[in-house]
């Protein structure tokens, strides 16, 4: 799954990070390292992982020659290359923390996206993500979502109607919530909190329900009375470790905001060398 570096909140970001780092420039290089160097930097898997956001490599070394052994969603081993930037030594040192903090947050959360999609491997579950990214960074966190085998969520509140439980209090119950989406034309979804509420929705003609915080025994038993008449998320303190139990309940989708807001992340180095 290669990343739309063309899009424009990407190079935006690029820009941001490669500015707020720079500045008024990288002093130590600037001083240490001739302005006529050049030099080759092989950027290194130290772990296992998924790989995400290589595609970025170009926009953070402009100028030099970029070379990508792998792309975003490749499975990778300790000691695999990633990539090989060739160019002048000051532009790699420079760029060299944008780009490893890019891949290892991108990869960390693109493994951490795999290891759900693993987990739930031979069901009809599929996994979502959520809005609970890094502020400013959501396009390309969700990208490595997707380069981990997981299904992109609403991009923000624009996309698509959520309705919560604070939503419908605010509302006035179920159905006034419903009905005052109803000329929304972007996908509708409803969390409810009991079975009286999962009843009502049903009977406005619901189509997509959020089941949080419900053990898998209790989501089986909710899913079994939903009987097919509407898809089903479940969402709430699922993990790689119970995901497959929440998949076996017949659930349509497993979402989880852990996979962007708590991923680990992943231990890639870039190896420098002079060139002659």
């Amino acid at each position: 799954m290669a990343f739309d570096i063309s899009h424009a909140e990407v190079q935006e970001a690029v820009r941001r990070a490669l500015a707020e780092d720079i500045g008024t420039g990288d002093i130590t290089t600037n001083l240490c390292v001739p302005a006529d160097a050049r030099a080759s930097g092989r950027l290194i898997a130290r772990e296992s992982l998924t790989l995400a956001g290589v595609e970025l490599l170009p926009l953070i070394f402009g100028g030099c020659r970029t070379d990508l052994s792998h792309h975003s969603g490749d499975r990778l081993q300790d000691g695999d290359e990633i990539a090989v930037i060739e160019g002048p030594a000051r532009a790699l040192l420079t760029g060299e923390r944008t780009a490893l903090n890019f891949l290892q947050r991108l990869s960390g959360i693109a493994t951490a996206a795999s290891a759900y999609v693993r987990a739930v491997e031979g069901t009809n579950c599929r996994i979502l993500d959520t809005r609970k990214t890094t502020p400013g960074l959501r396009r390309l966190e969700k990208m490595a979502v997707a380069a981990g085998g997981a299904v992109n969520h609403r991009m923000g509140l624009f996309d698509a109607v959520l309705i919560k439980n604070n939503h419908i209090t605010a509302a006035g119950g179920v159905r006034e919530a419903l009905n005052r989406t109803r000329p929304a034309g972007v996908p509708v979804e409803i969390e409810v909190r009991t079975l009286p509420e999962l009843d009502e929705a049903l009977a406005c003609g619901a189509s997509h329900l959020l089941l949080d915080n419900l053990h898998p025994d209790e989501a089986r038993d909710w899913i079994a009375h939903i009987h097919g008449r509407a898809t089903v998320e479940l969402s709430g303190g699922i993990t790689p470790e119970n995901a497959r139990a929440y998949a076996e309940t017949g659930a349509d989708f497993l979402s989880s905001g852990a996979i962007t807001h708590s991923a680990r992340a992943v231990n890639i180095n870039l190896r420098l060398e002079l060139l002659a």
